[in-house]
């Protein structure tokens, strides 16, 4: 009997310490900006070890590739004009940031949203070094915008053309909230390779 209670405190254990690992978490509420807009979505960002996973799906999107970034300012206002430029806190050229790096890609370049014929889109990519509150490459309180065109990496942003949806960055008010013990993997729906794009 003593030995089965030891081994019930050690996983007892095991348990609270693969749960007390913590992870901030923000949400953006995309909606469109034209005012006859159905287009509507969640973005969820989750801070992980190294970066922030950005996880969205969206409905009633026109069907094809959208370019989809964090722009520098959390303002939808003007058609989504108010969300100013790409999130550039390096001064970077236009690029794709989780494969690109903060030298040659804006901090918000995310890649490309692609949505069905039914109008939806899951996208998911990791996005290295970015955080929700802290440094210069926080995004809290900044603007995640979906653009009317594919995003083709020319200079300077794209060729993505209007701003059909927006949705501004807000931390979740808990400062934390539980990571899961084991990470699931990431997945991007976004092509890895710009050379196909």
């Amino acid at each position: 009997m003593k030995k089965l209670i030891v081994i019930l405190t050690l996983s007892g254990s095991a348990v609270l310490l693969a749960g007390s690992a913590w992870s901030a978490t923000a949400t953006a509420v995309l909606k469109g900006t034209a005012p006859d807009s159905k287009i509507s979505g969640t973005v969820t960002l989750t801070e992980e070890k190294g970066g922030l996973t950005v996880v969205a799906k969206l409905a009633n999107v026109p069907p094809g590739s959208h370019g989809f970034h964090i722009h520098a300012i959390g303002d939808c206002s003007d058609m989504g004009k108010g969300a100013g430029g790409h999130f550039n806190p390096d001064k970077s050229p236009h690029g794709l940031y989780p494969m690109d790096g903060p030298m040659k890609a804006m901090a918000g370049d995310m890649g490309n949203l692609v949505a069905g014929a039914d109008g939806t889109g899951d996208f998911s990519v990791f996005m290295p070094g970015l955080t929700i509150k802290d440094g210069k490459y926080a995004v809290n309180g900044l603007s995640v915008i979906l653009h009317e065109k594919k995003d083709d990496f020319s200079q300077p942003s794209g060729n993505t053309g209007a701003r059909i949806a927006c949705g501004i960055i807000e931390a979740d008010p808990t400062t934390a909230v539980p990571a899961p013990a084991v990470a699931a993997p990431v997945t991007t729906t976004a092509p890895a390779q710009k050379a196909s794009w």
